[in-house]
């Protein structure tokens, strides 16, 4: 049988395990039905609540489906659909992806068509996620207390150590934007459409804070990477 990264086995893979996800979800959102009309909450309130939670998760929903088709043309539909509908996130899910299909000298504009090479992508991206699903559980609190205790002896230095930790994470993912700018304007094209974005979402920051747009505190990241693919699109055609 030839390898398909659109196989109806992986199709089958995936919604098995996002049923079960789904199931999860429905169990205790029952279960917290039930705890609500114990403790004797008007239903109304309930009401209100599901239908506020319902809309406020359409922002994060977009973003998760822009993730998963721009990884579709290069993993297929069913692993984005399944990694990033349970666990994954698209800065990690691209990052290491990508890592690992270089060293089998495949570029993320192009599908992987190997079994062997699909196969090495996802033990990457699958190893390399579960260290935060054991640290967080077991160390998270003893970490956010020793955060805690380090700002209260010492606020400044505690403000710049978070801002140290996050300029690292930021550091880490813009290694593969500016990886190309050698290479002629071509290169330069990921640190265009990240400008962009940038920008859009500084935008999106006066609009909330200057223009009273709350609504848009929510949809403010979709939008602006809706922008950022299509500057995309445009940015290359011209320089392409």
């Amino acid at each position: 049988m030839a390898f398909s990264l659109n196989s109806g086995f992986l199709y089958l893979v995936a919604g098995v395990v996002i049923l079960f996800v789904l199931a999860q979800s429905s169990f205790f959102l029952r279960r917290a039905l039930l705890q609500a009309r114990k403790i004797g909450m008007d239903r109304r309130v309930i009401g209100s609540t599901i239908r506020s939670s319902a809309v406020f998760t359409v922002a994060p929903a977009l973003a998760i489906l822009l993730g998963v088709l721009s990884l579709s043309k290069f993993l297929g539909l069913p692993l984005p659909w399944l990694r990033l509908s349970i666990l994954g996130a698209l800065t990690y899910e691209l990052t290491a992806a990508a890592s690992a299909a270089s060293s089998f000298g495949i570029a993320v504009t192009d599908p992987v068509n190997d079994p062997a090479a699909f196969t090495a992508i996802v033990w990457v991206m699958t190893l390399g996620i579960i260290p935060g699903t054991i640290l967080i559980p077991l160390f998270l609190k003893k970490i956010q207390k020793g955060l805690v205790t380090l700002k209260n002896r010492d606020q400044v230095w505690g403000e710049h150590l978070m801002t140290a930790l996050f300029l690292g994470m930021i550091s880490a993912f813009s290694g593969m934007v500016f990886s190309k700018v050698t290479t002629g304007l071509q290169g330069w094209i990921p640190v265009f459409v990240l400008l962009f974005s940038a920008l859009v979402m500084g935008l999106c920051g006066l609009a909330i804070k200057r223009g009273r747009a709350k609504w848009l505190t929510d949809y403010a990241l979709p939008v602006s990477i809706l922008s950022g693919m299509a500057f995309s699109v445009f940015i290359t055609r011209v320089i392409g």
